[in-house]
């Protein structure tokens, strides 16, 4: 008897449908002599090492390699190698081979199909149809589903009688680019060049229209030719269709998946910390206020605004970041990190800024500036390499289209060793460059640096990535380490080539009196912050974290210039849209 459990793993864990030739739902014990009877026949290609006659099992391992963890490892190659298992490892990898090879793969995502060795198998692929040729006896018609950079191709021939039939040729000459659609056909290796399978297309079915010519609708935007980025931002709705952008959101999300994959390795826990605050982490000022209050009504009385009455009963406001509160449970958890929405009303409408932006923050305790700077280094050469392995193909086009030589330049980063300087040596080297550097912005002991002098020096004096550390405390934010010459603290900027700073962190202020000191000097009001002085007055320890903004790395991996276009809905200045 065939255990049903197994099979209802199989079919939960995959998230296919299963149909009988008849149309039928899957049963497992009623096609069981079926399968008992195939079985022999999958374990003779097993045994011969045939695996390209069986594609359904490159695409179990590929997509599934902890469904069956007692042949894991398995690849047969040859008899020997088959019969170190047991009968039951055996037994279950034909069981899962037969349950996929016998039924028709639905549900698939055009980058899986992509993965499969064309044995003439049936196959249904639903996406958006970008481009659609109409010769004498052919149709050729690329669709894709965004699951990667390329579509595939179907191809419906007419062959001798030269017609597909009225419907299917009906639909053929109604289909265009945008609409959505359903394939089915056989994959079949492909004659052309730049693509190894596509589809022999016998039936289509239209599931949305996207027409070009109709009265009272806008037509579909997205045609077959280069727009512009400023237009595709007044179409941020649609501008995911698009080879940029979805290369942009594929990149996004596997970096996404990276920085946790990262910390998770090394045991740090995810917290989610608070969007609305009353604390001001950063000193500045440049926050969006909530409020329940009738601001209207009350400028037309003319009085102050009483917060008492406001449904925080005080003065709120939206996060500029999350690594106060991350800090509270690093001191209980020792290695924690945060990654979420954050909000700055800087009235900055560059290419660099955004209202609301995503914030990877990370904070340890018993840990220095040195070990933060270490791992500021590992984190960038992870997530790089990560985009490198997993997103080949969209940064071959960011390479082709957008920036010429980005792939040199993430792999560089990865093979250099971040060089280190002190802010007081750095300010040094590009006072000595002089009027050689032609800065717009003179260079000071003091002065914040300049997205020009970060550039030149990573570009012109280290000619690779460098951490910039101990910077004036009159610069930086009031939680951080103060150096024993009072002077600086124990901060550090990451920088590197073609951006700039890309990374910012600290040792952070573990004393209770100088914090307490520190706050006063910046007329900060101690009381909003009690429940941080805590951190100090119980347990204390040495602790450091950093921050990098999740749209800048993503900027810096696809060369796209402006940080607009690598967030599926930017906010800024004068922009709330969708």
């Amino acid at each position: 008897m065939i255990e049903k459990r197994l099979i209802s793993q199989l079919e939960s864990k995959w998230r296919l449908k299963r149909f009988d030739s008849a149309g039928e739902p899957f049963d497992p014990s009623r096609h069981e002599a079926l399968m008992m009877e195939k079985l022999p026949d999958i374990d003779e290609l097993v045994v011969q090492g045939n695996v390209s006659q069986i594609p359904a099992y490159v695409l179990l391992l590929q997509r599934f390699p902890a469904l069956l963890p007692s042949v894991g490892g398995f690849c047969p190659q040859s008899s020997s190698t088959y019969s170190k298992y047991s009968l039951i490892s055996r037994y279950t990898l034909h069981l899962s081979l037969f349950f996929i090879y016998t039924f028709p793969m639905v549900d698939l995502l055009i980058k899986e199909i992509l993965a499969i060795p064309p044995e003439s198998q049936d196959v249904t692929i639903r996406g958006w149809v970008r481009t659609k040729r109409d010769l004498k006896n052919l149709v050729f018609m690329e669709v894709n589903d965004g699951s990667c950079f390329n579509g595939i191709q179907c191809t419906f021939d007419r062959g001798p009688a030269g017609s597909l039939g009225e419907a299917l040729e009906a639909a053929l000459t109604t289909v265009n680019t945008g609409y959505s659609v359903e394939v089915r056909g056989k994959l079949v290796p492909s004659p052309a060049s730049g693509q190894t399978v596509e589809v022999a297309a016998s039936k289509l079915r239209i599931i949305g229209d996207a027409p070009t010519a109709n009265p009272g609708i806008r037509p579909y935007p997205l045609q077959k030719k280069r727009h512009s980025l400023e237009f595709l931002r007044e179409i941020a709705h649609l501008r995911a269709r698009t080879n940029t952008f979805g290369a942009v959101a594929r990149v996004r999300s596997r970096l996404g998946f990276a920085v946790h994959q990262f910390f998770q390795e090394r045991g740090f826990q995810y917290i989610n910390t608070p969007i609305i605050t009353a604390s001001d982490a950063e000193g500045a000022g440049a926050m969006f206020q909530v409020t329940t209050l009738d601001m209207e009504a009350l400028g037309k009385s003319g009085k102050a605004p009483d917060y008492g009455k406001d449904f925080f009963g005080k003065r709120s406001y939206l996060t500029v970041s999350g690594q106060l509160e991350a800090e509270t449970y690093a001191t209980a958890l020792t290695r924690v990190y945060t990654f979420g929405p954050t909000f700055r009303a800087e009235n900055s409408n560059t290419t660099r800024h955004l209202a609301e932006f995503w914030m990877i923050e990370p904070e340890a305790a018993f840990a220095h500036l040195e070990d933060n700077m270490a791992l500021a280094e590992d984190f960038l050469k992870y997530l790089f390499n990560a985009a490198l392995t997993d997103c080949a193909e969209d940064l071959a086009f960011f390479h082709a289209h957008i920036e010429k030589g980005i792939v040199d330049v993430l792999k560089s980063v990865i093979d250099s060793r971040f060089a280190h300087m002190t802010y007081t040596d750095a300010i040094s080297e590009l006072e000595s460059a002089g009027a050689n550097a032609a800065f717009e912005f003179k260079p000071y002991w003091g002065c914040d640096l300049q997205s020009e002098h970060e550039k030149f020096l990573t570009e012109k004096i280290v000619k690779g990535p460098v951490i910039v550390t101990d910077y004036p405390k009159e610069i930086k934010a009031f939680y951080m380490k103060m150096n024993d010459d009072t002077k600086t603290v124990r901060a550090m900027d990451v920088l590197v080539p073609r951006l700039g700073e890309i990374i910012g962190g600290s040792e952070r202020e573990d004393q209770l009196d100088r914090l307490e000191k520190r706050l006063r000097e910046m007329h900060m009001d101690l009381s909003v912050y009690s429940w941080y002085l805590d951190l100090r007055r119980y347990g204390t320890a040495p602790h450091s974290g950093f921050g990098m903004g999740f749209e800048r790395l993503i900027q810096y991996v696809t060369g796209m210039g402006n940080i607009r276009d690598v967030i599926p809905y930017p906010r800024a200045i004068g922009q709330a849209e969708f």
